[in-house]
């Protein structure tokens, strides 16, 4: 198995395992549960609130899917040079996080809004341990 394989796969991994997390146990707050955020059960006080929240956590986790989905797709039947580019691409999609969610998920840490406090550097530094893994792959795709 090729060095980008490997990585696409430990990728597909974890973001299946975080899908069954937000599909079966958001009340969770391992594995990117959404209960770190303490609206989560504030929501559960308004019914309306609730089912909106659930909907859009349902949503991510579909969105997730389609992801997890297509890498499959491209892990079984790509080449080298189809998984290479995937890669670049998931680089660029992922980083996409400190644009827009990240100044969000850190505000709400600084609210307060966030259990357990400092929940925001944790998820960044997970999501810099995923472009991370890619951009070594491509690195050592490259060199061997």
């Amino acid at each position: 198995m090729s060095i980008l394989s490997i990585a696409i796969s430990i990728f597909i991994v974890l973001e299946l395992l975080n899908v069954i997390v937000l599909y079966f146990n958001p009340d969770t707050k391992k594995g990117n549960g959404v209960a770190v955020f303490n609206s989560w059960n504030d929501s559960k006080k308004d019914a309306e609130m609730f089912l909106f929240t659930k909907y859009m956590v349902n949503w991510v986790a579909g969105s997730k899917l389609i992801f997890i989905s297509l890498l499959v797709v491209i892990l079984l039947i790509g080449d080298e040079t189809i998984k290479f580019y995937s890669i670049c691409v998931m680089i660029v999609s992922i980083a996409t996080y400190f644009w827009r969610l990240h100044p969000i998920i850190k505000e709400l840490d600084k609210m307060g809004a966030i259990t357990p406090k400092g929940y925001s550097k944790k998820l960044g530094n997970m999501i810099v341990g995923f472009l991370c893994l890619f951009i070594v792959s491509l690195i050592i795709y490259k060199i061997i």
